[in-house]
């Protein structure tokens, strides 16, 4: 198809000169004494586009070619009646174009493939979607108001959602954008612009107005920029009645018209021409500036010299339409200028009044015939010289492109602004220094922001759903804030109208500035909507502007909050002296775990959906009752799903907050922790030899192993050895190391309401001490995994820290990390509903395990092993595997000084263990790691039916959690199956699908 060069041949003149020529020096109005007269066909075609435009134009008839100047509104959503009523106007009047507003995609689809059916000339399609589809249509993608559009950092983003929209509106069989909003939003009391515009700067409405019109038109939608010559200053709704515009040339020409004259530089190739009263232009009473011809052709098209087309705002407005006679306001619209009657409330009564109007020499012909010309070619160039229907097939599939959601959550990135930050308190770094409380007024508990925000500080949300509720509601959440130093209180479901103070509630006002007021706690303020409601919020010493309360504005906010992600946005408007436009604080990046769509990081999410079926077969197949399954990028958890349940009679759904006990993944979760913490400090050096460290081993046949060897699993120690067997006979638990209640003497739970000995600790040391070792094959001893290894090297970290593993392991990494759920002895701080049973133990504790470590050697000496006994939910070990991805940089803290955890995750010469961490085996399928993983894949699996795998080289973190054991540990179906493997094998598939 060859395209015309529609609109792009623009006159580029000093506007502002010309301008100043129409000015009259009486009154400063504008002369209509010196019309220009059209000229002829000013855009050169190509002789394809010209021979199709002549063709259609001389196919019609005059009616006909009269009713390509009229684009009706339609409805989806509708009786059929209106559907009937829309396609006899397009039958018999031959209008040009629809404007589709409420309804749904795919009713708009069939609605606009029926109607093209109908046309003698296929229709212009249009529809209003400055900030996404649902704008209009329900079940559809919003991207972001203008407004928040306004406050980025980065204009491409403007660009990319031009791009992804106008690809969704070519899908949809639309050709036309009512966008972007150019107005300058100067007035802060406006209540039709407000938040749709970019500003209240010009030049910044200009720069984002271009990029917006650009990524639309560079993709084949036509974009009409609006409302000319500017809608910013006004206090009046003219949907309701016509607002009043007491400009002069200097303002309108330094301010309004700047970000116009920039988009017609820019090729923008339409205009909306506003419903406004400004006596500047016409003197006629109540006149509105559609029918101003010294405004739309003197102003616009000559002086200005736009050469697209220009559109009336919509005719039906009752600003306008109440004081006109069926007709004559279409007629007079013409009259002045606009090419498209937009919105006509009654076709045929127009027409007749344009007949009318050229009859009496009001029209003239000749320039009807222009503009006919011109939307003929309008629809050449959007591509319905070969019209094509809207392919109902593949609909949904181009509406739900996966890439949106990243966009609309990478604008909320950009935008969200930290407006104050008096007391430092942003981004909260040192969580285990901090006891934070969210409320959330506007919306219920649950949701993306209560649940990102728990991803960092699990607990309550208190909600107050009724942004308007009394002073007593209010009062019962104060009194819940005991304990609490921090208090982060979030407004949701403001609204845009500065009469109702943005949505804002007196109580909510008042319950904030009694927090405020209160020194026990620091106080922050999250505005989720309209800038402009931060004056009421003013006297917040910390102060965060959303924008929106939009789905990717909650998943964002917390992430700024906890620094995740650093504040770039600033002010596109002035809101107090003290808050003027551009105040925004930079805060920094932390370096946590963020949370966003696998798009964003280069992943395929229709790819990793396949992760679905895979969990789905491993509960088919009884592998496992229920998952949780994780992934991350760079940084960021792109999947993190909850299958099935705890247990096989389906009454217990896992969710994300449900506890595993993570097996053999304590290792590397727990005392490796430790051993690198050592390392990393010079406290321990892997080379001396343990009985360094641990004199008793100086007697021992251990004494001149390594605590590298250890590490490595080639110190010659044996797998196992019998503990717990030990401690049990035929009759059950021996009495000499169990109670049935907990005493001085018998302080460790094993099972509640069974207690082991105070020495059980030191007995099994000294089964380990004197246990044997491995043959040795050539003089060195085998590599052969031991859970005996980090038995010893518990007690070398205990030795040298002088204090138990748990403590230091809570004090140094788990609480400063914020991770709520990673603990030994869960039982100690939740209930049995909140983690997934193991085995039922017929054996040794005889009981259904639930909250008690599976380990039986772990469970002998207290639950805290140094091979086993953590539990946890994928999410917080993914915080503490990211922390090791990054080398112990981590929530602004350092937690290794040195690049310990790569020291360590270099696997031996020859074999697949590193220092105290695993490595798949490319050599066997069935293998722990997918093959499609790189060789520096580091990580480790547990008994129970978990692994954590990290791949350093594409920075990949995948987590796996089950409870395969659940009720018999001899259940290997989740090996069988290989399960574990194949996802991580998705996740490889997923990377090179986004790739390509």
């Amino acid at each position: 198809m060859n395209h015309p060069t529609f609109p792009t041949g623009l006159m580029r003149i000093p506007f502002q000169l010309g301008l100043a020529a129409l000015l009259l020096a009486a009154g400063l109005l504008l002369s209509f004494s010196e019309v220009k007269k059209l000229p002829g066909d000013p855009m050169q075609a190509s002789p394809a586009e010209a021979a199709w435009v002549d063709s259609v134009f001389n196919s019609l008839t005059p009616d006909q070619r009269l009713g390509q100047l009229f684009m009706v509104a339609a409805y989806s959503n509708k009786e059929r009646s209106h559907a009937d009523r829309i396609e006899r106007l397009v039958r018999n009047q031959h209008i040009g174009g629809v404007m589709f507003l409420q309804g749904g995609p795919k009713r708009q689809a069939l609605m606009t493939n029926r109607l093209q059916a109908a046309a003698k000339v296929p229709l212009l399609i249009a529809m209003d979607a400055e900030w996404g589809l649902d704008m209009r249509l329900d079940s559809s993608a919003h991207f972001a108001k203008q407004m928040t559009l306004g406050a980025m950092d980065d204009p491409k983003y403007v660009y990319q959602m031009g791009r992804d929209l106008a690809r969704k509106m070519r899908a949809l069989g639309v050709h036309i954008d009512f966008a972007p909003v150019l107005d300058v939003n100067s007035n802060p009391d406006n209540p039709v612009i407000g938040n749709r515009s970019f500003g209240e700067d010009q030049e910044q409405v200009a720069r984002l107005g271009v990029q917006y019109i650009r990524g639309l038109q560079d993709n084949r939608i036509m974009a009409v920029a609006k409302h000319f010559p500017g809608h910013g200053d006004t206090d009046t709704d003219s949907h309701v009645a016509l607002p009043v515009i007491n400009t002069d040339m200097a303002r309108l020409t330094k301010v309004d018209l700047v970000p116009f004259q920039h988009s017609f530089e820019a090729g923008v190739m339409g205009v909306m021409v506003a419903h406004l009263y400004m006596p500047l232009f016409d003197t006629t009473d109540a006149k509105t500036t559609t029918l101003s011809r010294a405004l739309v052709t003197d102003l616009l098209k000559d002086k200005m010299g736009f050469k697209g087309l220009v559109f009336t705002d919509a005719l039906n407005m009752k600003s306008v339409s109440k004081l006109y006679k069926d007709g004559e306001l279409d007629a007079m619209a013409l009259a002045a200028g606009n090419d498209i009657l937009l919105f006509s409330e009654d076709v045929p009564a127009a027409l007749a009044r344009i007949r009318e109007a050229v009859t009496a020499g009001k029209l003239r012909q000749e320039e009807l015939d222009l503009r006919i010309k011109k939307i003929l070619r309008a629809k050449y160039w959007a591509g319905l010289a070969k019209y094509r229907p809207a392919r109902l097939a593949t609909l949904h599939d181009s509406l739900n492109l996966p890439g949106s959601k990243a966009l609309a959550q990478n604008i909320f990135e950009h935008a969200v602004t930290v407006v104050k930050n008096d007391d430092k308190l942003l981004p909260f770094q040192r969580l285990d220094t901090l006891r934070i409380a969210a409320i959330t007024i506007g919306t219920q508990a649950e949701g993306p922001y209560a649940t990102i925000f728990n991803k960092y500080q699990p607990g309550p949300v208190y909600a107050v759903p009724n942004r308007y509720a009394d002073d007593s509601t209010f009062a019962r959440i104060a009194a819940r804030l005991k304990g609490y130093n921090v208090v982060v209180v979030s407004l949701h479901n403001m609204n845009n109208t500065p009469s109702h103070r943005y949505g804002l509630g007196d109580g909510a006002l008042k319950f904030i500035k009694q927090l405020k007021a209160n020194r026990g706690f620091k106080t922050v303020v999250v505005a989720m909507g309209n800038p402009y409601g931060l004056k009421y919020l003013e006297e917040a010493r910390t102060l965060v502007c959303a924008y929106e309360d939009h789905y990717a504005a909650q998943l964002v906010v917390p992430q700024v909050l906890f620094g995740a992600l650093p504040a770039r946005g600033k002010l596109p408007v002035t809101v107090s002296p003290t808050m003027p436009v551009a105040t925004g604080i930079a805060t920094p990046d932390l370096h946590r775990l963020r949370y966003a769509t696998p798009e964003s990081q280069g992943l395929s999410s229709r790819v990793l959906a396949q992760i679905d079926n895979i969990a789905l077969e491993s509960q088919t197949y009884a592998a496992a009752p229920g998952c949780q399954v994780l992934v991350a990028k760079n940084g960021t958890v792109v999947f993190d799903q909850s299958y099935g349940y705890c247990t096989y009679d389906q009454s217990q759904p896992v969710t994300s907050s449900t506890l595993y006990d993570l097996a053999s993944v304590t290792k590397v979760a727990g005392t490796l922790q430790a051993v690198m913490y050592l390392k990393d400090q010079g406290k321990l050096n892997l080379d001396a030899k343990v009985a360094t460290y641990l004199p008793e081993l100086a007697r021992s046949n251990k004494r001149d192993m390594t605590v590298r060897d250890v590490l490595l699993h080639q110190a010659g120690l044996k797998p196992g050895i019998p503990t717990w067997e030990r401690t049990i006979n035929s009759a059950g638990l021996k009495p000499t190391f169990y109670a049935s209640i907990r005493s001085e003497e018998f302080p460790n739970e094993v099972v509640p309401g069974e207690y082991s000995t105070k020495a059980a600790d030191d007995s099994v040391w000294a089964w380990t001490v004197r246990s044997g070792l491995l043959p040795k094959s050539r003089g060195r001893y085998p590599t052969e995994y031991s859970d005996l290894s980090f038995i010893v090297m518990k007690r070398v970290c205990e030795k040298i820290l002088k204090q138990p593993l748990e403590i230091f392991l809570q004090s140094k990494f788990y609480r400063p990390l914020g991770l709520g759920s990673m603990t030994y002895n869960p039982l100690q701080r939740f209930p049995k509903s909140c983690i997934a049973p193991t085995e039922n133990d017929t054996y040794y504790r005889r009981e259904q395990l639930q909250g008690s470590v599976h380990d039986q050697t772990a469970a002998l000496v207290g639950g805290v092993g140094g091979h086993a006994g953590l539990f946890a939910t994928a999410n917080d070990l993914a915080v503490l595997m990211q922390m090791n991805l990054q080398n112990g940089n981590y929530g602004g803290t350092r937690y290794f000084q040195s690049p310990v955890v790569t020291e360590f995750a270099q696997p031996a010469a020859g074999g697949r263990r590193g220092l105290g961490w695993d490595h798949g085996n490319p050599s066997k399928p069935e293998g722990p790691t997918s093959n499609l993983s790189p060789a520096s894949t580091f990580g480790h699996t547990g008994f129970t039916g978990t692994c954590v795998w990290m791949d350093p080289d594409n920075q990949i973190l995948y987590i796996f959690l089950s409870n395969r054991v659940y009720p018999d540990a001899g259940n290997n179906k989740l090996r069988q199956y290989n399960i574990r493997t194949r996802i991580h094998e998705v996740i490889y598939k997923s990377l090179a699908a986004g790739k390509g």
